[in-house]
């Protein structure tokens, strides 16, 4: 068996101290924008301040660009604001009048459209959290209401800033694995508290149908979806839903709010290559084997020959990266990683899975 354990800081800056037409923002080999806290300060505002919000606020404070926070809830929003020495506002549209250049909205589902739109007739560019409305037809809206505007409307799904699935896809289409078969996620874990609105194909689901579909890079044609939901419950929480897209791949997601262990992996089965990657620890396991001579009538001790090379890579938290990302988009007036427009891609695969669960049947995309 041949083995190797290999480190790497993958994706270094292009281009010395990493300028970009006058500017200290850079693009990273995966077309990541990226910065030092030295660069331009955008000022930015944060509406809800839950658990995401606030870790959505602790970034944006310690790189030096955060603005004001907004939440309904009087102490929540004083307190985050005292935290951080910044303005604090319990209606959004106050903090929409204040001098900001954008807002990270991470609010209820149902709140999405209104409160994104309100922010694009003030002139902001906007971050918006998954599942960014729920509903392709909304969200195809508010992307070309973005764009008439000049503003920019950037998905908060933080796995594809993963610097695994940046690492693994960059591989895939230099043909280090040889053509992708099949690209499989598991996202388990327990019930969490602070989901309400939402089952878990639009909570956890949807950052996978956006990885799988962004390193697939291919569009779907059919979704068929297998699932359900507990006693008690008012939205599935568990599914497992296979994705056919066009030409030879096939994406499949598990996921489901049953499991008293947090995992969060993908799989790509490949033609010279099987590929695992953790988005956990950050690092991928890339595996080959081969057969030795054996005799046909011991099938039970079948030699093999294995090449297994574990690549660990930088460890860099991707909601960072999704926040440096999406300020130098609007800095330059570039798309970032994840465009509305990529976004309603991954809603459709959604809302077809949950249609499929619904139905018991297919369901194509048109």
């Amino acid at each position: 068996m041949t083995a190797a354990l290999l480190y790497s800081s993958y994706m270094p800056l292009e281009g010395v101290n990493g300028t970009l037409e006058g500017s200290l923002w850079a693009r990273d080999t995966q077309g990541l924008f990226t910065a030092d806290t030295d660069s331009a300060r955008m000022r930015v505002g944060v509406i809800g301040l839950g658990s995401m919000g606030q870790n959505h606020t602790r970034i944006l404070a310690e790189t030096g660009h955060l603005a004001g926070v907004s939440d309904v809830l009087t102490g929540i929003a004083k307190a985050v604001g005292a935290k951080y020495s910044v303005a604090y506002h319990t209606d959004y549209r106050q903090m929409l009048r204040e001098d900001i250049d954008a807002v990270v909205v991470v609010t209820p589902t149902h709140t999405h459209d209104k409160i994104a739109r309100a922010a694009f007739g003030m002139g902001k560019h906007v971050l918006l959290e998954k599942p960014m409305t729920g509903s392709p037809k909304k969200l195809k809206a508010l992307s070309e209401l973005a764009e008439r505007e000049g503003l920019v409307l950037a998905g908060g799904f933080t796995e594809r800033h993963n610097p695994v699935v940046s690492f693994v896809k960059k591989s895939l289409q230099a043909g280090e694995y040889g053509g992708l078969i099949t690209a499989a996620t598991r996202r388990v874990s327990s019930l969490p508290t602070r989901i309400r609105d939402v089952g878990v194909i639009m909570d956890l689901g949807v950052h996978d149908i956006d990885v799988v579909q962004h390193v697939v890079d291919r569009p779907a044609r059919a979704v068929y979806a297998l699932g359900g939901k507990g006693k008690g419950m008012k939205y599935e929480d568990h599914a497992n839903i296979l994705i056919d897209f066009k030409g030879d791949a096939n994406g499949f997601v598990e996921v489901n709010w049953l499991t008293p262990m947090k995992v969060r992996k993908m799989a790509l089965t490949c033609s010279k290559n099987f590929v695992e990657a953790d988005y956990m620890d950050q690092s991928a396991l890339v595996c080959s084997s081969s057969f030795k001579p054996f005799e046909t009538g011991n099938l039970f001790n079948v030699p093999l020959e294995f090449d297994l090379r574990r690549i660990a890579l930088k460890k860099e938290e991707p909601l960072r990266r999704e926040l440096m990302d999406f300020m130098a988009a609007a800095e330059k007036g570039k798309p970032p990683l994840v465009t509305g427009e990529s976004a309603v891609e991954t809603l459709r695969i959604a809302e077809a899975a949950l249609k499929s669960l619904l139905q018991g049947r297919k369901v194509a995309l048109a």
